[in-house]
């Protein structure tokens, strides 16, 4: 399935790609006695299978989006093809584990540990002794130490677009052997796992020329089970075989081969024998599956055809002599018997192409998993109406978010369960469900909500160059309403749930309970209100028709929504057309613009030229590092433009941007998860992005294709890749539920 992504250290690097929770839960409570972040709702599918019963060689031709524009997978314009080539042919000093944690990964790194805190933290590397470049030449300090100053941020030189953690290194030094690392930290980092994986060698992070332009298309030394062959631009692929000097458990494959195929073109590659495996869409899912329905075992061809009708094959000549003649006997003209002739040919024709390509099909199987990234609505905070926090709460609310997973997910057989968590999914160690800091959908109180806001339903809409009656506002009001936005409590954000505060925002004995800032809507527009400004629970909806639209000083409540138009984005207009119903039952309109898939991100979503949208975030073991800058507040530049970094809602706050750092910075890793759900509840409360549902993960493999498919969380063991020898069978897992019932408690 195709769907617009992206990914927080891919744009670290520059470019992109629902159960309601209760309402009387402090949304800041963190968690109840039960770890909530319960269990992965699918396991991996890759037809797991023992080395010994893989067969050695062979070539594995895999499909891709993209041939990458570079190999460094630190500068700007990498992509997912890049970190496929880096996980097979580069240093990983940790790997994704079944659960989206990170395990250290033997094959290069024996230990690694913090050995103190004070006066700074250090982190000692122990290093596999046999790990070593393709060139023979040890890895080590070197390495470790080139790479920290090309990312440090220190040298402006080196183009790179990202340096989280590496900014926190003061020193590295060779330790007590060859085999030893010692990191030292200016400042204590708690996502120090995250560093050094990938890991170059010093000749591509040494110095800013070769760094800049020396992985573009090409690596000369490796230090994986495979190596780069060649980055093939005419031919659209990249070429990886066996590294000679490899170490670990030698590659089973010979070659893998990263093809450059378009999605709505991979089926037709199938088919043609040109792939063993590819990501599909849903439809190519039900083609395939369709494929492995019972056959003639004489003929190949289905045991029956469409209504009934004879098995595809081309007509004799004999029967269409019979066929005229029967025509002309009959008081038909020849010229009609043969229109009727030719017809019933091309009918036959197509039944035959179907039959051969369903054959053809029949060798692949569809493996299915979740994939670790969600799909999440978009609520542009930075003006119009959804600058006032109360109508994208509003809009929120209005979601049924259990419908919408429902939708995309239990067609295709996976467990339907709505996304609780900005910064984790279930299964992750930071997974809790925060939904409760929003509140439940509740199609009557959005109304109230958009009433408190000022929308009215049947309002005067006025034309160009008309004012609506009822429009102005006199200055006193003017004056009250903005006394009434100054005098917010926190961060100006309501949290469902939290019932120790007063309307006034202060607590029993009158003192402030928090900070007093506002939220940043993108155009210094304030966005929060007074708590207690919203409607309370239970507040009737003003009269009037539920079809009726919103208005307010003179304009209809209208949104754009804007979606890609790619063969590939069905599913996400789906979803939008869904979405549109649940708002047009509160009153609000939306405005639907389908654009470029290529312009969708670039020219859209990070220029800020929507209201609504649908993407994708991908899962991170490091979320206090990598989802910082998604969620943090935007600042002001020097030129005077606003920095958003990844807040491509352009909604945020002080508060959650403390939480981030501080869970960043302890090394207590309890501590760290309790400080991630805690701002995970405050970025429910803002609504600036609603999650909906884990991405499903469908990939078509060849039937004797082993240890690929559907990773899901894990990172792919690429040595371990190959076609099973005769008689031999992968492991499939147990089709997942499909129920829309938790695996992780409510926190």
């Amino acid at each position: 399935m195709s769907h617009v992504g992206v990914g927080p250290r891919a744009v670290m690097r520059s470019v992109a790609f629902l159960s309601a929770g209760v309402l009387a839960v402090p949304a800041l409570a963190g968690c109840t006695s039960e770890d909530p972040a319960g269990k992965p709702l699918a396991a991996q599918d890759v037809a797991a299978a023992t080395r010994a019963s893989v067969s050695d060689g062979g070539t594995l031709r895999w499909a891709v989006d993209s041939v990458p524009d570079t190999l460094n997978t630190f500068q700007s314009d990498a992509d997912a093809t890049t970190t496929r080539v880096a996980q097979a042919v580069l240093p990983s000093m940790y790997r994704m584990d079944e659960n989206g944690s990170p395990v250290r990964n033997p094959d290069y790194l024996e230990s690694a540990e913090v050995v103190d805190t004070e006066p700074k933290q250090v982190v000692v590397y122990k290093l596999n002794q046999q790990a070593v470049w393709s060139d023979g030449r040890e890895i080590g300090a070197a390495d470790f130490a080139a790479q920290w100053r090309a990312l440090s941020g220190k040298d402006s030189a080196y183009w790179t677009a990202r340096n989280a953690g590496y900014d926190r290194i003061e020193k590295i030094e060779r330790g007590a052997n060859d085999l030893e690392v010692k990191v030292t930290f200016s400042r204590p980092y708690a996502d120090w796992k995250a560093l050094f994986s990938p890991l170059y060698p010093k000749d591509v992070t040494g110095t800013p020329d070769a760094f800049n332009d020396g992985a573009r298309r090409s690596l000369k030394v490796t230090a994986g089970p495979f190596t780069v062959k060649k980055v093939d631009t005419k031919a659209d692929q990249v070429v990886l075989t066996g590294n000679p000097r490899w170490w670990g458990e030698p590659a089973k494959l010979d070659k893998i081969v990263l093809r450059a195929v378009p999605r709505d073109e991979r089926v037709s590659e199938l088919v043609a024998g040109k792939l063993d495996l590819a990501e599909i869409d849903p439809e190519t899912a039900d083609e395939v599956t369709l494929a492995a329905a019972p056959r003639d075992p004489a003929t190949g061809a289905p045991l029956m055809g469409p209504q009934g009708s004879p098995a595809a094959g081309a007509p004799g000549r004999s029967a269409a002599e019979a066929l005229r003649s029967w025509a002309v006997a009959n008081g038909s003209d020849e010229e009609a018997a043969e229109e009727e002739i030719l017809a019933r040919e091309e009918r036959r024709e197509a039944e035959a192409k179907a039959a051969r390509r369903q054959k053809a099909l029949s060798g692949f199987e569809v493996r299915k998993s979740l994939e670790p990234a969600y799909t999440q609505l978009a609520l542009n905070g930075s003006g119009g109406p959804l600058a006032d926090e109360r109508v994208r709460r509003a809009v929120a609310r209005a979601l049924d978010r259990e419908k919408l997973a429902e939708a995309v997910l239990k067609p295709l057989g996976l467990p339907a369960e709505p996304v609780g968590s900005h910064l984790a999914l279930s299964g992750q160690p930071a997974y809790a469900d925060g939904s409760g800091a929003l509140g439940e959908q509740n199609a009557k109180e959005a109304r109230a909500l958009l009433a408190d806001a000022g929308w009215v339903r049947g309002g005067p809409v006025k034309k160009d160059g008309e004012k609506a009656a009822g429009a102005e506002k006199d200055e006193k009001d003017e004056k009250d309403e903005e006394k009434k936005k100054s005098e917010g409590d926190d961060d100006g954000t309501y949290i469902v749930g939290e019932d120790n505060k007063n309307a006034d925002g202060k607590s029993d004995d009158g003192t402030d309970l928090e900070s007093g800032e506002k939220h940043s809507s993108g155009k210094n527009t304030a966005q929060g209100g007074a708590p207690g400004a919203y409607a309370p629970k239970g507040t009737a909806a003003p009269a009037g028709s539920v079809a009726a639209p919103l208005a307010k000083d003179g304009k209809a409540l209208t949104l754009r929504f804007v979606l890609p138009s790619g063969p590939g984005s069905e599913t996400l207009r789906t979803v939008a057309d869904r979405i549109t119903d649940m708002l047009k039952e509160i009153g609000i309109g939306t405005e639907i613009t389908k654009v470029p898939d290529e312009s969708y991100f670039k020219d859209h979503i990070a220029a800020g030229e929507y209201d609504l949208a649908l993407y994708s975030w991908p899962a991170s073991a490091f979320p206090a590092t990598d989802a910082r800058p998604i969620y943090a507040k935007p600042v002001p530049a020097a030129d005077g433009s606003l920095n958003v970094a990844q807040n491509y809602t352009r909604v945020g706050t002080d508060q959650v941007d403390q939480l981030f750092d501080r869970a960043m910075t302890t090394l207590d890793q309890k501590e760290a998860r309790d400080l991630l759900r805690k701002a995970d509840s405050r970025i429910w409360a803002a609504a600036g992005s609603i999650p909906l549902y884990q991405r499903p993960e469908l990939t078509v493999a060849r039937k004797n294709l082993a240890n690929a498919g559907a990773f899901g969380f894990e990172t792919p063991v690429y040595e371990d890749m190959g076609f099973l020898k005769k008689g031999a069978q992968g492991s499939r897992p147990s089709a997942p539920s499909t129920s829309s019932s938790s695996s992780a408690s409510s926190s």
